[in-house]
């Protein structure tokens, strides 16, 4: 039972000694494809590239160039290399696409200006844009769509509206907001705990707290914000 199991262990071992060799592909169309054999059964072979693994029909190849241990660890250290310069560029683009001035498309009326914004990534709502407001005014219909309790809760202060009326309000912080393909988080919000009838007011007011993410813009001729993010 013992020295089966010793031979067991040294199979093992072989096997998996034999997949650490760095191999060589000649195929019949003159291509010549670098990678580690992975599987040489049945009528395919499979080879681990950097990319992934790809088959290639044992009719197609002319003959497998077998490397040593050494040059098994030079691929995989290529490979790896190759990883990581992809994934920096792609984190790259990402970044420089960020910092890339966006223009939001708004609608203006007598009202004023209309922006529809996504709220926590599930509530679409339409927020009037309001540089005197120092914060997002939610109403309290659309808290509640967001699943905010506002039973029991007792007011944190004041909001000032533009006629002077004061109303009672409970201070919260957004996890998002989204105006296209522009996002910002972690957005303090003020919710409305009085019933208003401004319908003016649309879902609400697209204050500072988000606005002051962004170097912005209104351009009234285009009807476009342009939000450049600090």
């Amino acid at each position: 039972m013992f020295r089966t199991y010793l031979v067991l262990i040294f199979i093992f071992m072989f096997v998996c000694i034999g997949y650490l060799h760095a191999d060589v592909l000649y195929l019949k169309n003159g291509r010549k494809i670098e990678g580690i054999v992975k599987s040489d059964a049945g009528i395919t072979i499979e080879l681990e590239v950097c990319s992934g693994s790809v088959k290639f029909d044992k009719r197609e190849i002319e003959k497998i160039e077998k490397s040593s241990l050494k040059e098994a660890d030079v691929l995989r250290q290529k490979c790896e290399k190759q990883k990581i310069e992809t994934q920096n560029k792609i984190l790259s683009r990402r970044a420089e696409e960020e910092l890339k001035p966006k223009r939001v498309t708004f609608v203006n009326d007598s009202r004023g200006i209309t922006i529809n914004v996504t709220l926590n990534k599930k509530i679409d709502a339409a927020l009037m844009l309001d540089t005197g407001s120092s914060l997002v005014v939610l109403r309290k219909d659309i808290a509640k769509k967001l699943g905010i309790n506002l039973e029991g809760v007792k007011p944190d202060g004041k909001l000032t509206m533009a006629d002077g009326k004061q109303i009672n309000a409970k201070q919260i912080v957004l996890d998002s907001i989204k105006v296209e393909n522009v996002e910002a988080q972690g957005v303090e919000a003020a919710i409305i705990l009085d019933e208003i009838s401004d319908a003016g007011l649309q879902d609400g007011l697209l204050g500072m707290s988000f606005l002051k993410k962004f170097n912005f813009k209104v351009d009234q001729r285009n009807k476009k914000l342009i939000l450049e993010k600090l």
